[in-house]
């Protein structure tokens, strides 16, 4: 698999649950805050398609406790793509320790058109990229 972006996010006390470690939801925050940082970086502009994408399936395998504080970094590779999809597949670690793979997941992308609520073709900005 192409890595297709990185990122780091920071955990917060807040993100721990009442057993003191980093609640499952977050795991999948951190995914999500990856994944919007790669879509923004291709701005709606580059080729005028106003498409968006939606979610229509996420998991995670949650390998490793995490705890607070501490930063995440959030690896991001492009899997399979359709006509009208893309599955990214994500790799967590702390930064503190980068060698422990804290945990793995994904998230089937699909692009939608706003004017029809129906799913459409990847826009070009995407696929030029991938």
């Amino acid at each position: 698999m192409k890595e297709i972006h990185h990122t780091t996010v920071a955990l917060r006390w807040g993100d721990m649950d009442q057993i003191g470690h980093v609640n499952n939801t977050v795991y999948f925050r951190c995914f999500e805050q990856a994944r919007v940082e790669w879509i923004d970086l291709f701005p709606e502009h580059a080729d005028h398609n106003p498409a968006y994408v939606v979610i229509v399936h996420t998991e995670c395998s949650f390998l490793k406790e995490l705890k607070a504080p501490g930063v995440v970094a959030i690896k991001v590779f492009a899997g399979d793509m359709g006509r009208s999809s893309l599955v990214q597949h994500y790799e967590m670690r702390r930064t503190d320790a980068p060698d422990v793979l804290v945990a793995t997941g994904s998230a089937k992308m699909v692009w939608v058109d706003p004017a029809t609520s129906r799913s459409t073709s990847i826009p070009d900005r995407f696929k030029t990229a991938l």
